[in-house]
């Protein structure tokens, strides 16, 4: 059987590693055998950051809202609530925005959510 000279892939390889390795501190940015596991972690915090990103948003978007509906007396779990039961359903992200860019519409929505709830 033929020998098979293999620093083409092998370099190849490491290259895509130092690649993804770029600003990394000290031997884990330009040494194989310390950079290859650093990716690795890197590569796992950042899938499970992606899941994570998404539930940090929402809650996020619960405090500024919490905070927005104060002043109209409301929790936001009071607020929620009055939102279920006048039929409004606009996602957090979306009424979080709203309070921060356009206080007269959210001011609206919290006085039918308010409504609501005392109806």
């Amino acid at each position: 059987m033929s020998r098979v000279k293999r620093g083409v892939t092998a370099h190849a390889k490491h290259k895509k590693v130092y690649k993804a390795a770029k600003g990394f501190y000290g031997r884990r940015k330009n040494t194989i055998r310390a950079a290859k596991p650093a990716v690795e972690k890197a590569q796992q915090y950042a899938f499970r950051d992606r899941k994570r990103k998404k539930r940090t948003f929402r809650a996020l978007w619960i405090q500024r809202l919490n905070a927005a509906v104060r002043p109209f007396g409301l929790t936001y779990s009071r607020f929620i609530d009055g939102l279920a039961k006048s039929g409004i359903t606009v996602d957090r992200k979306v009424l979080s925005d709203l309070a921060i860019h356009e206080p007269a519409s959210f001011q609206a929505i919290a006085e039918k959510a308010k409504a609501a709830l005392a109806a």
